[in-house]
This record gives C-alpha cells, sequence and structure tokens, in this order.
C-alpha cells in the first residue's frame, strides 16, 4: 500500500496532535483545516483538502454534522472523532449508505477503551444476575472538555444498562490536564468491583485515528473501531451506539 494521504478537519489540540503524528510517520498531510477556512462545512472539498484518501475529523459537536455532510458529497472517506452530535447519527449513516460513502465514527479511538468496551459489556451480562451489586461509573477528564459525560462515558453506560436491566448513574469531574479516565464501579455491602481505563497521553487517541485511517481507505459503509479490531462479526447489541 502506498503512503496514506490524509487531511485533518479540526485545528485544535487533537487535529494538531493528529498532523503532527502524520507527519512523524513519514505520510503525507495534505492539509488541516480549522474554523477559520470552513463554516458549516463549506471548506470541504476536495480539491481544498489536497486530494486526500481519507479525512480525520476533530471539531465541535456543532460543526461535525455540516463536515460530514461536506465529506460524503465530495465521496470523501471521512473518521470522524468528534463526540456530540449522535442525535444525527441515524440520519448521517442513512444517507451515507445510500450515497455509497464511507464513514468511521467512534466516541473513542483508544484501542484500550475499544478492548475496555468489549469487557465491560461481558461484565454487565454476568452482573445482570447479581443484583445486590450496583453500578455506576466515573469519568475524568481534563478541565477544558466541553461535553459532560463524555460521549465515550454515554455509549459505555448506554450499552451496559441495557444489559443490567438498572440503571448505571455517571459522574462526571473535569480537572487538570487528565486526557481521559474511564472507572466502573461494582459495589455491594461488603465488597467492590472496579474496572479502569487510564490514557495516558492524548496521542493514544491520534494513534487510533490513523490506524482507522489507514483501515477505513478502499472500503464503502459506515463502520466503528469494533470494525477496524475484527469485532465487528461478533453481537453487536448495545455497543458503540
Amino acid at each position: 500500500m502506498s503512503t496514506p494521504a490524509i487531511a485533518v478537519i479540526g485545528d485544535g489540540k487533537m487535529g494538531r496532535a493528529i498532523a503532527q503524528l502524520v507527519q512523524e510517520r513519514g505520510w503525507h498531510l495534505t492539509a488541516m483545516v480549522g474554523a477559520a477556512q470552513n463554516r458549516d462545512g463549506a471548506g470541504i472539498t476536495r480539491r481544498a483538502l489536497g486530494d486526500p484518501d481519507v479525512a480525520i475529523e476533530f471539531t465541535e459537536p456543532h460543526a461535525a454534522v455540516p463536515n460530514i455532510v461536506a465529506c460524503v458529497r465530495e465521496g470523501l472517506p471521512v473518521v470522524v472523532g468528534t463526540t456530540g452530535w449522535y442525535d444525527s447519527l441515524a440520519t448521517i449513516t442513512a444517507a451515507a449508505h445510500e450515497a455509497g460513502a464511507s464513514l468511521l465514527w467512534a466516541p473513542n479511538f483508544s484501542i484500550g477503551v475499544t478492548l475496555f468496551v468489549e469487557l465491560a459489556h461481558e461484565a454487565a451480562r454476568i452482573m445482570a444476575k447479581v443484583p445486590e451489586f450496583s453500578a455506576h461509573m466515573v469519568e475524568t477528564h481534563h478541565s477544558l472538555k466541553k461535553d459532560a459525560p463524555s460521549g465515550t462515558a454515554m455509549a459505555i453506560s448506554g450499552a451496559m444498562e441495557d444489559l443490567l436491566g438498572r440503571p448505571l448513574p455517571v459522574t462526571s469531574v473535569r480537572t487538570g490536564s487528565v486526557p481521559g479516565t474511564h472507572e466502573i464501579l461494582f459495589d455491594a455491602p461488603f465488597e467492590q468491583i472496579s474496572m479502569r481505563h487510564d490514557a495516558r497521553d492524548r496521542r493514544v487517541f491520534a494513534d487510533g485515528a490513523l490506524r482507522a485511517a489507514e483501515w477505513l481507505i478502499g472500503k464503502k459503509g459506515v463502520f466503528t473501531m469494533r470494525d477496524v479490531l475484527g469485532f465487528a462479526g461478533d453481537d453487536q447489541s448495545g455497543r458503540w451506539r
């Protein structure tokens, strides 16, 4: 396979981290566009982005849908890391399928988090049979993160509640420069079980996004990180919604 050509939509911390990693790997960064060059997706054309193999979108919830629509219109494969737009997911998915587009979305591109979700799904299935253990999640992110709970926490809690048959409350903490921590607690009167994932560096998300982008090249359809890691053949009920 030839060296991937990547365009980055979004020039915030994640966009810059992805662009840096693209260059460190010797891949071709065709463009990086921010809000100043792109209003409501108007700045997204194949030509404006340097005709990349795939675009990676990390912006804001209000900007994500117009950006995705523009990529679909241009026939440009796109990996979407922005969260907070999932109320439009069904509409976007239908439009992407109708257009024969290539779209890969996930609330979190960490390989470890994708595995964590699989483990959480199995834990919920088991704990559904033991109602004396209450379930709770605590998610911690840096003080500048705008959405709370995080997209990852919402995806995990939604998936687990379907299997648990009882609520899984989420507590959100915003402090310091924490890249991301998710902890699931199962608590009984005399004991506690905990599952935890810690992201040590935001480059873990950039690395996963690049892995997803490389995987998406040449494929048609709508995918998540479960597909990238080969879990798509398993029962997907309740996972990344």
